[in-house]
């Protein structure tokens, strides 16, 4: 790889953080917690080692603990201007945030498997320390796209309003959930040389299908924003989803124990280790996020309420 590629990616990164930096010193109201300054000293901190090569810990863990860092300093940054954030509002909600942004990675890893679109180097030679890395690493995945989707819409992106649209019908909806369900089963159904080139729908399918299941749980749903003409949530995912991506490039090119990406598009022209197409992914992965964990949210909401319904109710019902 030539270094006016890792330049490019350097020129994209510093030109997402200056875009965030300016509009939040614009806004901020409050001094930034001491959780805000312990993130950015984590990150500073771990990539000053990793640059010394001061061990193998750092080498191998270095993504998780810069990944960590930014959590903890996305998260003072939105209470900086909110006066409350995700983790100091729900401590518990934001650990099981966490936690299931492991099974649901795995949903990925899984697809991954058969269209082998990345690859895992450097790992440790032993599998428990494997299996932390794994872990903390994909732990840090989901808290890391919602605090991202925090602090943008805390700084008012995309806060704008369009014109409202008729509901949708239940047909279209139907239609959604059939499109939706074929993009996320054609690429491993396909023969493995071809479904190689379709991971592509699978960061959009579950969206397609999931989102109209929201719709009819009364849940936060982004089809039901676009009818009422409000698109901040989905806004600030997609930008979130760009702003987590490159940061994912930036630490994982420098990092010890990192992905590489294989799929058979564009090797010859990378930024960081991603061919320069994958970059596109990001947005709609930051919205399948949002969509897979408001959809497990929303399944609890329902079951705990059927739960609690009186005896006499649910035999009537």
């Amino acid at each position: 790889m030539s270094d006016h590629h890792v330049a490019a990616g350097l020129v994209l990164l510093a030109g997402t953080v200056l875009a965030i930096a300016r509009r939040y010193f614009a806004r901020r109201l409050r001094p930034l917690p001491a959780r805000g300054w312990i993130g950015l000293a984590i990150i500073v901190l771990a990539e000053a080692l990793l640059f010394l090569h001061a061990g193998w810990f750092i080498a191998v863990y270095f993504t998780p603990i810069a990944w960590t860092g930014y959590i903890l300093m996305a998260d003072g940054l939105v209470a900086s201007i909110r006066g409350e954030s995700r983790l100091t509002r729900s401590p518990a909600g934001f650990l099981a945030l966490a936690l299931w942004s492991i099974p649901l990675w795995l949903i990925f890893e899984a697809y991954n498997l058969r269209l082998v679109n990345w690859t895992y180097v450097g790992m440790p030679l032993s599998r428990s320390l494997d299996y932390l890395g794994y872990a903390w690493a994909f732990a840090t995945i989901w808290p890391g796209i919602y605090e991202t989707t925090d602090l943008l819409e805390a700084l008012g992106f995309f806060a704008g309003r369009l014109r409202p649209r008729s509901p949708s019908t239940s047909a279209a909806r139907a239609f959604m959930m059939i499109a939706g369900l074929l993009m996320i089963t054609l690429p491993v159904l396909v023969p493995a040389r071809v479904g190689g080139y379709l991971f592509g729908s699978v960061w959009v399918g579950f969206v397609l299908l999931l989102d109209p299941v929201l719709y009819a749980f009364d849940g936060p749903s982004l089809l039901r924003d676009w009818e009422r003409g409000v698109y901040t949530k989905l806004g600030c995912l997609l930008a979130a989803g760009w702003v987590c991506g490159i940061l994912w490039e930036f630490w994982n090119y420098w990092a010890g124990a990192r992905w590489l990406y294989v799929f058979p598009i564009a090797q010859d022209w990378k930024i960081f280790q991603m061919p320069a197409p994958g970059f596109a992914g990001f947005p709609p992965f930051a919205v399948e996020c949002w969509v897979l964990f408001e959809t497990l949210r929303a399944l609890k909401a329902r079951l705990t309420a059927a739960g609690s319904q009186p005896e006499f109710a649910r035999t009537q019902g």
